[in-house]
Protein backbone atom coordinates (compact mmCIF):
# COMPACT_ATOMS: atom_id res chain seq x y z
CA UNK A 1 0.00 0.00 0.00
CA UNK A 2 0.94 3.55 -0.87
CA UNK A 3 0.58 6.05 1.87
CA UNK A 4 1.65 9.87 2.17
CA UNK A 5 4.11 9.84 4.89
CA UNK A 6 3.66 10.25 8.23
CA UNK A 7 3.77 13.71 8.73
CA UNK A 8 1.18 14.81 5.72
CA UNK A 9 1.76 18.71 6.28
CA UNK A 10 5.30 18.47 6.07
CA UNK A 11 6.89 20.04 3.07
CA UNK A 12 9.23 18.98 -0.24
CA UNK A 13 12.57 20.86 0.12
CA UNK A 14 15.43 20.44 -2.65
CA UNK A 15 17.49 17.08 -2.77
CA UNK A 16 20.79 17.10 -4.13
CA UNK A 17 22.59 15.15 -7.11
CA UNK A 18 24.15 13.44 -3.76
CA UNK A 19 21.46 12.45 -1.95
CA UNK A 20 19.08 9.34 -2.07
CA UNK A 21 15.87 11.01 -3.09
CA UNK A 22 14.10 8.89 -1.05
CA UNK A 23 15.78 10.46 2.18
CA UNK A 24 14.32 13.97 1.46
CA UNK A 25 11.37 13.46 3.53
CA UNK A 26 13.13 12.70 6.57
CA UNK A 27 15.16 15.75 6.07
CA UNK A 28 12.61 18.48 4.60
CA UNK A 29 10.81 18.79 7.90
CA UNK A 30 14.10 20.35 9.66
CA UNK A 31 13.46 23.03 7.27
CA UNK A 32 12.24 26.34 8.27
CA UNK A 33 10.91 26.90 4.41
CA UNK A 34 7.82 25.05 3.56
CA UNK A 35 5.82 24.88 -0.25
CA UNK A 36 3.30 23.41 0.45
CA UNK A 37 0.03 21.54 2.84
CA UNK A 38 -0.91 18.24 0.96
CA UNK A 39 -3.16 18.76 3.13
CA UNK A 40 -6.09 16.26 1.78
CA UNK A 41 -3.63 13.45 -0.04
CA UNK A 42 -3.12 12.38 3.35
CA UNK A 43 -6.64 10.84 3.32
CA UNK A 44 -5.25 8.95 -0.19
CA UNK A 45 -4.32 5.10 -0.08
CA UNK A 46 -4.94 3.15 -2.52
CA UNK A 47 -3.13 -0.07 -3.32
CA UNK A 48 -1.44 0.70 -6.97
CA UNK A 49 -0.16 -2.75 -6.83
CA UNK A 50 -3.93 -4.26 -7.03
CA UNK A 51 -4.60 -2.04 -9.47
CA UNK A 52 -1.54 -3.29 -11.82
CA UNK A 53 -2.24 -6.76 -11.11
CA UNK A 54 -6.24 -5.99 -12.02
CA UNK A 55 -4.26 -4.40 -15.30
CA UNK A 56 -2.47 -6.99 -16.56
CA UNK A 57 -5.42 -9.99 -15.86
CA UNK A 58 -7.59 -8.09 -17.81
CA UNK A 59 -7.25 -7.84 -22.17
CA UNK A 60 -4.39 -6.48 -23.86
CA UNK A 61 -4.28 -2.68 -23.78
CA UNK A 62 -3.65 -0.78 -27.06
CA UNK A 63 -1.78 2.24 -26.48
CA UNK A 64 -1.15 5.02 -28.88
CA UNK A 65 1.71 6.81 -28.33
CA UNK A 66 2.00 10.31 -30.29
CA UNK A 67 5.84 11.62 -30.87
CA UNK A 68 7.07 8.14 -30.02
CA UNK A 69 10.19 8.97 -32.05
CA UNK A 70 10.71 11.92 -30.07
CA UNK A 71 13.14 11.90 -27.07
CA UNK A 72 10.92 11.29 -23.97
CA UNK A 73 8.60 9.68 -26.27
CA UNK A 74 10.67 6.77 -27.39
CA UNK A 75 12.08 6.43 -23.88
CA UNK A 76 8.62 5.64 -22.92
CA UNK A 77 7.65 3.02 -25.80
CA UNK A 78 10.70 1.33 -24.92
CA UNK A 79 10.01 1.48 -21.10
CA UNK A 80 6.87 0.15 -21.73
CA UNK A 81 7.68 -2.65 -24.12
CA UNK A 82 9.99 -3.91 -21.02
CA UNK A 83 7.47 -3.31 -18.60
CA UNK A 84 4.07 -4.60 -20.17
CA UNK A 85 5.22 -7.09 -22.75
CA UNK A 86 1.67 -8.03 -22.66
CA UNK A 87 -0.09 -4.49 -24.53
CA UNK A 88 0.69 -3.50 -27.76
CA UNK A 89 2.07 0.05 -28.64
CA UNK A 90 1.36 2.43 -31.53
CA UNK A 91 3.93 4.53 -32.03
CA UNK A 92 2.73 8.20 -34.51
CA UNK A 93 5.05 10.38 -34.81
CA UNK A 94 5.34 12.46 -38.35
CA UNK A 95 9.13 12.35 -38.14
CA UNK A 96 10.07 16.04 -38.12
CA UNK A 97 13.45 17.49 -37.43
CA UNK A 98 13.24 16.03 -33.78
CA UNK A 99 11.51 12.74 -34.71
CA UNK A 100 13.86 9.76 -35.70
CA UNK A 101 12.91 6.61 -36.75
CA UNK A 102 16.51 5.43 -36.25
CA UNK A 103 15.70 5.60 -32.65
CA UNK A 104 13.13 3.02 -32.91
CA UNK A 105 15.40 0.18 -34.47
CA UNK A 106 15.09 -1.89 -32.03
CA UNK A 107 11.67 -2.27 -31.47
CA UNK A 108 10.88 -1.74 -35.69
CA UNK A 109 10.17 -5.90 -35.46
CA UNK A 110 8.47 -6.91 -32.61
CA UNK A 111 5.16 -8.33 -32.98
CA UNK A 112 3.20 -6.06 -29.88
CA UNK A 113 4.87 -3.01 -31.65
CA UNK A 114 3.99 -0.33 -34.71
CA UNK A 115 4.73 2.55 -36.27
CA UNK A 116 2.39 4.92 -37.94
CA UNK A 117 3.99 8.09 -39.61
CA UNK A 118 1.41 10.31 -38.81
CA UNK A 119 0.47 14.37 -38.49
CA UNK A 120 -1.74 14.53 -35.05
CA UNK A 121 -3.09 17.55 -36.65
CA UNK A 122 -4.56 15.32 -39.86
CA UNK A 123 -8.56 14.83 -38.56
CA UNK A 124 -8.72 11.72 -41.27
CA UNK A 125 -5.76 10.06 -40.70
CA UNK A 126 -5.92 9.98 -36.89
CA UNK A 127 -9.66 9.00 -37.22
CA UNK A 128 -8.55 6.07 -39.56
CA UNK A 129 -5.92 5.10 -37.11
CA UNK A 130 -8.44 4.93 -34.44
CA UNK A 131 -10.85 2.61 -36.10
CA UNK A 132 -8.03 0.15 -37.19
CA UNK A 133 -6.87 -0.09 -33.80
CA UNK A 134 -9.49 0.81 -31.30
CA UNK A 135 -7.23 2.06 -28.44
CA UNK A 136 -7.42 1.99 -25.19
CA UNK A 137 -5.58 4.33 -24.17
CA UNK A 138 -3.45 7.54 -25.60
CA UNK A 139 -0.53 9.41 -24.58
CA UNK A 140 0.61 12.07 -26.33
CA UNK A 141 4.17 13.25 -26.40
CA UNK A 142 3.66 14.59 -29.55
CA UNK A 143 4.69 18.51 -29.34
CA UNK A 144 6.91 21.42 -31.03
CA UNK A 145 8.69 21.85 -27.71
CA UNK A 146 12.33 23.89 -28.06
CA UNK A 147 11.72 27.52 -26.57
CA UNK A 148 14.11 29.32 -29.18
CA UNK A 149 11.92 27.90 -31.81
CA UNK A 150 9.05 29.13 -30.17
CA UNK A 151 10.75 32.27 -30.45
CA UNK A 152 11.53 32.75 -33.85
CA UNK A 153 8.40 30.90 -35.49
CA UNK A 154 5.29 30.51 -32.73
CA UNK A 155 2.58 29.73 -35.18
CA UNK A 156 3.66 26.07 -35.90
CA UNK A 157 3.70 25.55 -31.71
CA UNK A 158 -0.05 26.67 -31.60
CA UNK A 159 -1.19 24.39 -34.66
CA UNK A 160 0.58 21.03 -33.37
CA UNK A 161 0.50 21.82 -29.65
CA UNK A 162 -3.30 23.42 -29.51
CA UNK A 163 -4.86 21.94 -32.42
CA UNK A 164 -3.18 18.52 -32.77
CA UNK A 165 -4.13 17.97 -29.30
CA UNK A 166 -8.10 19.00 -29.98
CA UNK A 167 -7.93 16.36 -32.91
CA UNK A 168 -6.47 13.58 -30.66
CA UNK A 169 -9.26 13.90 -28.31
CA UNK A 170 -12.47 14.41 -30.61
CA UNK A 171 -11.15 11.19 -32.43
CA UNK A 172 -11.16 9.45 -28.31
CA UNK A 173 -14.37 11.24 -27.86
CA UNK A 174 -15.88 9.93 -31.24
CA UNK A 175 -14.33 6.48 -30.83
CA UNK A 176 -14.39 6.04 -26.91
CA UNK A 177 -11.24 5.66 -24.49
CA UNK A 178 -10.39 4.69 -21.67
CA UNK A 179 -7.53 7.68 -20.81
CA UNK A 180 -6.01 10.23 -22.61
CA UNK A 181 -3.26 11.03 -20.66
CA UNK A 182 -1.51 14.56 -21.84
CA UNK A 183 2.71 15.08 -21.09
CA UNK A 184 3.41 18.62 -20.06
CA UNK A 185 5.74 21.06 -18.81
CA UNK A 186 6.72 22.84 -15.11
CA UNK A 187 7.05 25.97 -18.14
CA UNK A 188 3.33 26.33 -17.84
CA UNK A 189 3.64 27.75 -14.45
CA UNK A 190 6.45 30.29 -15.64
CA UNK A 191 9.46 30.80 -13.07
CA UNK A 192 10.74 31.41 -9.55
CA UNK A 193 12.95 34.05 -8.59
CA UNK A 194 16.66 32.81 -8.03
CA UNK A 195 16.91 34.26 -4.33
CA UNK A 196 14.18 31.84 -3.17
CA UNK A 197 14.95 28.85 -2.87
CA UNK A 198 12.14 27.75 -0.31
CA UNK A 199 9.65 28.37 -3.39
CA UNK A 200 8.19 25.29 -5.75
CA UNK A 201 5.70 25.08 -8.18
CA UNK A 202 2.46 22.53 -7.10
CA UNK A 203 -0.26 21.87 -8.91
CA UNK A 204 -1.91 24.80 -7.44
CA UNK A 205 0.51 27.34 -8.95
CA UNK A 206 -1.35 29.35 -11.45
CA UNK A 207 -0.39 29.19 -14.89
CA UNK A 208 1.73 31.99 -15.72
CA UNK A 209 3.33 31.36 -19.40
CA UNK A 210 6.59 33.15 -20.69
CA UNK A 211 7.26 31.84 -24.46
CA UNK A 212 5.07 30.78 -27.22
CA UNK A 213 6.25 27.49 -26.41
CA UNK A 214 4.54 27.41 -22.50
CA UNK A 215 1.31 29.04 -23.52
CA UNK A 216 1.09 26.29 -26.21
CA UNK A 217 1.08 23.45 -23.94
CA UNK A 218 -0.77 25.80 -21.16
CA UNK A 219 -3.50 25.60 -23.45
CA UNK A 220 -3.58 22.50 -24.28
CA UNK A 221 -3.64 21.28 -20.90
CA UNK A 222 -6.73 23.82 -20.13
CA UNK A 223 -8.38 22.42 -23.46
CA UNK A 224 -7.87 19.12 -21.72
CA UNK A 225 -9.49 19.57 -18.66
CA UNK A 226 -12.02 21.18 -20.32
CA UNK A 227 -12.75 17.94 -22.47
CA UNK A 228 -13.12 16.46 -19.46
CA UNK A 229 -15.47 19.14 -17.54
CA UNK A 230 -17.90 19.06 -20.83
CA UNK A 231 -17.84 15.87 -22.38
CA UNK A 232 -16.57 13.64 -19.56
CA UNK A 233 -13.48 12.72 -21.25
CA UNK A 234 -11.55 10.31 -19.16
CA UNK A 235 -8.10 12.15 -18.79
CA UNK A 236 -4.84 12.97 -16.70
CA UNK A 237 -1.83 15.70 -17.24
CA UNK A 238 1.62 15.51 -15.94
CA UNK A 239 4.06 18.65 -15.55
CA UNK A 240 7.62 17.39 -15.87
CA UNK A 241 10.83 19.09 -15.15
CA UNK A 242 13.75 19.15 -17.14
CA UNK A 243 14.54 15.18 -18.11
CA UNK A 244 18.13 14.67 -19.60
CA UNK A 245 19.07 10.56 -20.79
CA UNK A 246 19.61 8.80 -24.31
CA UNK A 247 18.16 9.84 -27.18
CA UNK A 248 17.55 13.32 -26.70
CA UNK A 249 17.57 15.70 -29.69
CA UNK A 250 21.16 17.85 -29.61
CA UNK A 251 19.65 21.53 -29.50
CA UNK A 252 18.91 20.88 -26.00
CA UNK A 253 21.54 21.53 -23.25
CA UNK A 254 23.11 18.55 -22.31
CA UNK A 255 22.96 16.92 -25.51
CA UNK A 256 24.99 20.25 -26.94
CA UNK A 257 27.14 20.73 -24.26
CA UNK A 258 28.53 16.60 -24.69
CA UNK A 259 28.74 16.90 -28.91
CA UNK A 260 30.08 20.38 -28.68
CA UNK A 261 32.96 19.20 -26.46
CA UNK A 262 33.68 16.80 -27.92
CA UNK A 263 34.76 18.46 -31.49
CA UNK A 264 36.05 20.99 -28.86
CA UNK A 265 33.43 23.27 -30.54
CA UNK A 266 32.65 26.47 -28.40
CA UNK A 267 29.55 25.93 -25.48
CA UNK A 268 27.12 28.49 -25.95
CA UNK A 269 25.83 29.66 -22.31
CA UNK A 270 22.78 31.63 -22.18
CA UNK A 271 23.90 35.05 -20.67
CA UNK A 272 25.57 34.03 -17.22
CA UNK A 273 24.71 30.84 -16.92
CA UNK A 274 22.90 31.39 -13.51
CA UNK A 275 19.15 29.62 -14.86
CA UNK A 276 18.49 26.87 -12.54
CA UNK A 277 16.43 24.13 -13.87
CA UNK A 278 15.28 20.61 -11.94
CA UNK A 279 16.43 17.68 -13.88
CA UNK A 280 14.63 14.65 -14.39
CA UNK A 281 16.31 11.41 -15.33
CA UNK A 282 13.68 10.04 -18.07
CA UNK A 283 13.25 6.66 -17.12
CA UNK A 284 11.85 8.17 -14.24
CA UNK A 285 9.50 10.21 -15.69
CA UNK A 286 8.27 7.29 -17.67
CA UNK A 287 7.77 5.27 -15.04
CA UNK A 288 5.69 8.08 -13.42
CA UNK A 289 3.57 8.38 -16.17
CA UNK A 290 2.71 4.93 -16.46
CA UNK A 291 1.67 4.86 -12.48
CA UNK A 292 -0.78 7.55 -13.43
CA UNK A 293 -1.88 5.54 -16.49
CA UNK A 294 -3.02 3.07 -14.10
CA UNK A 295 -3.23 4.55 -10.88
CA UNK A 296 -3.87 8.41 -11.29
CA UNK A 297 -7.45 10.30 -10.88
CA UNK A 298 -8.80 11.08 -13.75
CA UNK A 299 -9.40 14.47 -14.06
CA UNK A 300 -5.89 15.65 -12.06
CA UNK A 301 -2.97 17.06 -12.88
CA UNK A 302 0.50 15.79 -11.21
CA UNK A 303 3.76 17.83 -11.35
CA UNK A 304 6.39 14.72 -11.99
CA UNK A 305 9.95 16.81 -10.70
CA UNK A 306 13.54 15.58 -9.97
CA UNK A 307 14.72 16.51 -7.19
CA UNK A 308 18.21 18.02 -8.48
CA UNK A 309 18.29 21.42 -9.26
CA UNK A 310 21.91 22.75 -10.60
CA UNK A 311 22.96 25.69 -12.67
CA UNK A 312 23.14 26.17 -16.52
CA UNK A 313 27.00 26.67 -15.92
CA UNK A 314 27.32 24.24 -13.55
CA UNK A 315 25.99 21.22 -15.50
CA UNK A 316 28.25 22.87 -18.15
CA UNK A 317 31.33 22.84 -16.21
CA UNK A 318 30.49 19.23 -15.32
CA UNK A 319 30.73 17.54 -18.53
CA UNK A 320 33.68 19.73 -19.49
CA UNK A 321 35.20 18.07 -16.40
CA UNK A 322 33.69 14.11 -17.20
CA UNK A 323 35.05 14.80 -20.59
CA UNK A 324 38.47 15.99 -20.11
CA UNK A 325 37.73 19.06 -22.35
CA UNK A 326 39.10 22.77 -20.76
CA UNK A 327 36.17 24.98 -19.94
CA UNK A 328 37.52 27.42 -22.31
CA UNK A 329 35.41 26.44 -24.80
CA UNK A 330 32.35 27.80 -22.83
CA UNK A 331 31.32 30.81 -24.72
CA UNK A 332 28.74 33.61 -23.38
CA UNK A 333 26.27 34.36 -25.62
CA UNK A 334 23.18 37.00 -25.41
CA UNK A 335 21.08 36.00 -22.92
CA UNK A 336 17.34 34.23 -24.68
CA UNK A 337 14.31 36.83 -24.84
CA UNK A 338 12.19 36.13 -21.41
CA UNK A 339 14.61 33.25 -20.38
CA UNK A 340 13.09 31.95 -17.22
CA UNK A 341 15.31 32.15 -14.09
CA UNK A 342 13.86 28.74 -11.86
CA UNK A 343 11.92 25.88 -12.06
CA UNK A 344 11.43 23.71 -9.20
CA UNK A 345 9.01 21.26 -9.11
CA UNK A 346 7.00 19.88 -5.74
CA UNK A 347 5.80 16.39 -6.53
CA UNK A 348 4.30 15.50 -3.41
CA UNK A 349 0.97 14.65 -4.55
CA UNK A 350 2.45 12.04 -7.24
CA UNK A 351 3.88 11.28 -4.35
CA UNK A 352 1.77 10.77 -1.40
CA UNK A 353 -0.87 8.63 -4.08
CA UNK A 354 0.72 6.64 -5.85
CA UNK A 355 4.24 6.86 -4.11
CA UNK A 356 6.92 8.00 -7.05
CA UNK A 357 9.69 9.37 -6.26
CA UNK A 358 12.58 10.02 -8.97
CA UNK A 359 14.99 6.64 -8.33
CA UNK A 360 17.82 8.55 -10.02
CA UNK A 361 20.69 11.15 -8.33
CA UNK A 362 22.16 13.17 -10.83
CA UNK A 363 25.15 12.43 -10.62
CA UNK A 364 24.58 8.78 -11.66
CA UNK A 365 22.08 10.30 -14.36
CA UNK A 366 24.72 12.71 -15.95
CA UNK A 367 27.52 10.14 -16.08
CA UNK A 368 24.79 7.05 -17.80
CA UNK A 369 23.91 10.00 -20.19
CA UNK A 370 27.32 11.12 -21.08
CA UNK A 371 28.54 7.26 -21.97
CA UNK A 372 25.38 6.92 -23.88
CA UNK A 373 26.32 9.65 -26.10
CA UNK A 374 30.12 8.69 -26.38
CA UNK A 375 28.87 5.18 -26.82
CA UNK A 376 26.35 6.32 -29.44
CA UNK A 377 28.37 8.89 -31.83
CA UNK A 378 26.65 7.57 -35.31
CA UNK A 379 23.24 8.39 -33.79
CA UNK A 380 23.79 12.11 -33.18
CA UNK A 381 26.16 13.10 -35.65
CA UNK A 382 23.77 12.16 -38.76
CA UNK A 383 21.41 14.18 -36.64
CA UNK A 384 23.56 17.23 -36.33
CA UNK A 385 24.25 17.39 -40.01
CA UNK A 386 21.99 19.25 -42.69
CA UNK A 387 19.00 21.43 -41.62
CA UNK A 388 19.95 21.07 -37.90
CA UNK A 389 23.27 22.55 -38.52
CA UNK A 390 21.61 25.91 -40.61
CA UNK A 391 19.65 26.29 -37.62
CA UNK A 392 22.42 26.50 -35.21
CA UNK A 393 24.43 28.56 -36.82
CA UNK A 394 20.90 31.11 -37.17
CA UNK A 395 20.38 30.60 -33.40
CA UNK A 396 24.57 31.01 -32.19
CA UNK A 397 26.78 32.04 -34.83
CA UNK A 398 26.54 36.10 -34.71
CA UNK A 399 25.91 36.02 -30.78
Amino acid sequence: MFTTPDDCNSMIVKVSGNERPETFFARRNKQATKSRDIGDNCKFSYNVEVQYKRQQEDKTLNIIVTGGAGFIGSNFVFYMIEKHPEDRIICVDSLTYAGNLSTLESVMDNPAFRFVKLDIRDREGVEKLFVEEKPDVVVNFAAESHVDRSIENPGIFLETNIMGTAVLMDACRKYGIQRFHQVSTDEVYGDLPLDRPDLFFTEETPIHTSSPYSTSKASADLLVLAYHRTYGLPVTISRCSNNYGPYQFPEKLIPLMIANALHDQPLPVYGEGLNVRDWLYVEDHCKAIDLILRGGRVGEVYNIGGHNEMRNIDIVKLICAELGKPESLIKYVTDRKGHDQRYAIDPAKIHGELGWLPETMFKDGIKKTIHWYLDNQAWWETIRSGEYRNYYEKMYGNR
